[in-house]
């Protein structure tokens, strides 16, 4: 038996075999370490996301926010208040359709990103240490290839 991360015990062999326990146990361990530096740079998950949408694809609704990002609709409001307030986003009414807004980044909301870029790269070095710069490259390759097999499901 191997020593069971983040405890004492012992972990079961069967379980060290299943690429699925693996892969929890480590996104349990990223998920940490993610949150931790966001904190630490008084920012949260869902900015990041969110900024990097808006900086990639341009102006955009909240709605179509949520479904790139993958972030509940509810959240994204909360979190649009809180970039705009911060005065990372604005809102303007949209041309087409007056009752819906269109977010789009600031200048300062791109240096934010660069900012929660820089503190991201940490996070990757600290999670991926064990791996050399080829073995990171092939782990996000094989994930890439998991995760696109299932993006239909």
């Amino acid at each position: 038996m191997n020593a069971g991360w983040a405890t004492a015990e012992p972990t079961p062999e069967r379980l060290m075999k299943l690429p699925s326990w693996l892969i929890n146990r480590t996104h349990a361990v990223s998920y940490r370490l993610v949150s931790e530096g966001f904190a630490a740079v008084d920012s949260h998950g869902y900015h990041y996301r969110l900024l990097a949408a808006l900086a990639e694809f341009g102006p955009s609704s909240q709605a179509a926010l949520g479904r790139s990002t993958g972030v509940d609709r509810s959240d994204v409001v909360a979190a649009l208040n809180e970039l705009a307030d911060r005065g990372l986003v604005k809102r303007s009414p949209d041309a087409a359709d007056r009752r819906r807004n269109t977010v789009s980044i600031t200048a300062a909301g791109r240096r934010r990103l660069t900012a929660l870029d820089q503190v991201l790269a940490g996070v990757q070095d600290k999670l991926l240490s064990p791996l050399s710069a080829a073995e990171r490259q092939q782990l996000v390759s094989l994930l890439s290839r998991v995760l696109e097999h299932h993006a239909a499901d």
